[in-house]
């Protein structure tokens, strides 16, 4: 029988959170052992995931970034192999690189009040791609796995989607390979992936449509922070990169107080702003929502470069709702089809939290959804055990290194 590792704590997940709060407790707490037991052969999480075409953050990178570690480089939103590289190397920084366990996926977790410790079943991926299973023990455990299944994006049951003769491809899992190249492809979906995929796919489609059964509010932002560059020649980099995380952290805030005191005002000011990026010929009803900025996420555009391919003629919106797939496309409600040689579902996320990892507590199953949430920390009868949820409607790292601390 394989011995038993025993940590001080482990965490679940390599990702941004898990390397966040790896940092954290290697800083606080030196004499404390760890690992991190992360299912895939990289760190990075979603950005690792994640290789669709011009896949970037969705907030500015001086947020989403690390409060000790500030993101000092000049976009304010970047691509998601430098995310990635980011979180490498601040856990090479940090040495907390040294440990993580790859190819590690947590199957059970099982805590013993009489030992106060947890024992996690593991499956471990070797060399020659054998799985086989091993045994940790910690007396504190730590979800840091995100909110959603990484092995399966979310997909509606299409009416005829069989019918359809192109490929129909999810964003989460995008083919290496796929050539769209001078063809017409269809977004299902106008969320922050959607509004990434067009304006980096449109200049090598024939033509690329981003299909929505509702609009959305989309905003404008600049792609560099002119002012921080500006101030990083007269001051240090760390110290300029401090100031701005506080000076957008608080600008975000501020607009989302006010979207709940003045909402009508904020809407105005949003719609103008795409209303000015469209052009005057735009259909403003395929960008006019039917609820307020901030009931649901708003999606930030760099430079405005969904509204510009849009302006260009090489993107457009339709808002309709899907009755089946054709051969050749999409037949809408309407009774309008869409040609399609591609579909790309970008319709979300399977939600699962805990990474499905089986909990018992002294021989007894538990469900996580059966627990209390403590300030979003910890669980109500799941003892020694914490979880990282980011912020949904502002950068998830804010919270990330909240819960670290």
């Amino acid at each position: 029988m394989p011995q038993t590792q025993h940590f001080d704590v482990l965490f679940v997940g390599a990702g941004i959170s898990g390397v966040s709060a790896a940092c954290h407790l290697s800083d606080r707490c030196p004499n404390k052992s760890f690992a991190i037991l992360e299912a895939r052969d990289g760190m990075g999480g979603t950005w690792d995931l994640f290789r669709y075409p011009g896949i970037r953050s969705d907030s500015d990178m001086q947020t989403f970034s690390y409060n000790f570690r500030p993101w000092t480089k000049p976009k304010t939103i970047t691509e998601g192999h430098e995310i990635r590289g980011y979180i490498e190397d601040t856990a090479r920084h940090y040495g907390v690189d040294k440990n993580i366990r790859f190819g590690h996926k947590v199957i059970s977790a099982a805590y013993d009040s009489d030992e106060a410790q947890w024992t996690l079943k593991v499956q471990s991926k070797s060399t020659n791609g054998r799985k086989t299973t091993k045994t940790f023990s910690c007396n504190f455990l730590w979800g840091c796995s995100g909110f959603y299944n990484y092995e399966q994006g979310y997909t509606p049951d299409f009416k005829g989607r069989d019918d359809f003769k192109g490929p129909i491809v999810h964003p989460q899992h995008w083919p290496e390979d796929l050539d769209y190249s001078g063809k017409k492809v269809v977004v299902i979906g106008s969320g922050a992936t959607a509004v990434t995929l067009i304006p980096s796919m449109a200049e090598e489609t024939q033509h690329i449509t981003m299909l929505q059964r509702s609009p959305g509010y989309i905003f404008s932002i600049p792609k560099v922070d002119q002012i921080s560059n500006l101030a990083q020649k007269v001051l240090p980099a760390t110290a300029v990169a401090h100031a701005t995380r506080i000076r957008n952290a608080a600008m975000l805030l501020g607009i989302h107080k006010f979207s709940r005191v003045q909402p009508k005002v904020l809407n105005r000011i949003v719609l103008t702003q795409m209303k000015m990026q469209l052009g005057r010929d735009a259909n403003m009803e395929d960008f006019t929502p039917k609820y307020n900025v901030w009931d649901e996420r708003l999606c930030a555009v760099p430079n405005g470069d969904l509204f510009k391919v849009i302006r260009q003629g090489k993107a457009s919106v339709v808002t309709d709702h899907i009755e089946r797939f054709t051969e050749n496309g999409i037949l809408l409600k309407s009774g309008k089809e869409l040609e399609a040689d591609i579909i790309v579902t970008a319709t979300g996320l399977q939600l699962q939290i805990g990474s499905g990892i089986e909990f018992s507590i002294d021989g007894q199953p538990h469900k996580i959804g059966d627990s209390f949430g403590y300030k979003g920390v910890m669980l109500s009868d799941i003892p020694n055990f914490a979880f990282t949820m980011g912020y949904t409607n502002i950068s998830w790292t804010l919270k990330a290194d909240l819960t670290s601390q």
